[in-house]
């Protein structure tokens, strides 16, 4: 093509010179084919100049930038490919590729926004937190339960190896088999059920007047707890003693239906005796006054009869 004076003007030999032509043809600035290709504008001059050496290291990434250009700017975008390709054969061996890299990026707008990356790192923040949560109420003791650790273990050896005798007979009229109950008389009460092979029962904080109810086929059931004294106990419906009366902490305690019912019963409280019909005791006799003896006195004037 010639202009007014005569003057001729070859069209762009090299792949960069193309390119660029393209997008000056199109009246797009390299800020504008950046939004539209999110190729940085630093590596889109460079393609421009020629310069290949600046772009990322290996060749699947000169070959996809220069993909993308073509296709923004209107070229083919595989004859471009090949032309990139010749070029860099020709400059050389360039860089081996990394080998993390298992496919060409041939689009670079495919890649994940930084939007989608804060949205991934917000989902696995929320997937922390709720396994936090998840942990603290179905895993963590109650803050009141004192960590049991081996000195506290060695310190009240009584307390771990068997519940609190009341003193009291069995518990009469409970059924071995029966069902047994424990039922939170308070909130946030810390227990941990589980079998004598340690297989987990349960273990969480119960709601005031949360109830569980313990497997009728687990192998002789044990608890640990901080606060035996907050935990109501029946078995076949009928209410048992506690495990203690204040709160300490109890491990390995026996629940099955026949070791409860073993267990002494609560003494009951002593009835006041019937107050009992007073006798009336008989009266001591009153001493009578003692009787004088006087000789008796004769009348005035009277006589004595002489005696013959």
């Amino acid at each position: 093509m010639t202009d007014a004076e005569g003057t001729a003007y070859a069209a762009p030999a090299g792949v960069s010179a193309k390119l660029r032509a393209a997008r000056e043809a199109a009246g797009l600035t390299l800020d504008e084919l950046t939004s539209a290709t999110r190729i940085s504008s630093r590596h889109l001059a460079a393609i421009e100049a020629d310069n290949w050496a600046s772009l990322p290291p290996g060749r699947p990434y000169a070959i996809g930038f220069a993909r993308s250009y073509a296709k923004a700017v209107g070229l083919d975008e595989r004859a471009i490919a090949d032309e990139v390709r010749k070029e860099l054969d020709s400059t050389g061996p360039g860089p081996s590729p990394r080998t993390i890299s298992q496919f060409e990026p041939t689009d670079p707008a495919k890649t994940p926004t930084r939007g989608l990356l804060w949205l991934s790192l917000l989902a696995v923040v929320m997937l922390v937190v709720g396994g936090m949560a998840f942990w603290r109420n179905y895993y963590q003791p109650a803050a009141g339960l004192p960590e049991v650790g081996a000195s506290a273990l060695a310190s009240s050896p009584a307390q771990t190896a068997r519940p609190a005798q009341s003193g009291g007979p069995a518990s009469p009229g409970l059924a071995a088999g029966g069902a047994v109950v424990f039922t939170a008389l308070e909130d946030k009460i810390w227990a941990k059920f589980y079998d004598s092979a340690g297989k987990q029962l349960l273990q969480k904080q119960l709601a005031k007047g949360e109830s569980y109810t313990i497997p009728a086929d687990a192998q002789n059931p044990q608890i640990w707890t901080g606060r035996p004294d907050a935990l109501a106990i029946t078995v076949g419906g009928k209410p048992v003693a506690k495990l203690a009366d204040q709160q300490r902490t109890m491990k390995d305690i026996a629940i099955s239906a026949a070791a409860l019912a073993a267990r002494p019963s609560q003494p009951s409280a002593p009835q006041p005796s019937a107050p009992q019909p007073s006798v009336p005791q008989p009266s001591a006799p009153q001493p009578s006054a003692p009787q004088s003896s006087r000789p008796p006195t004769a009348s005035p004037g009277a006589s004595a009869t002489p005696q013959a």
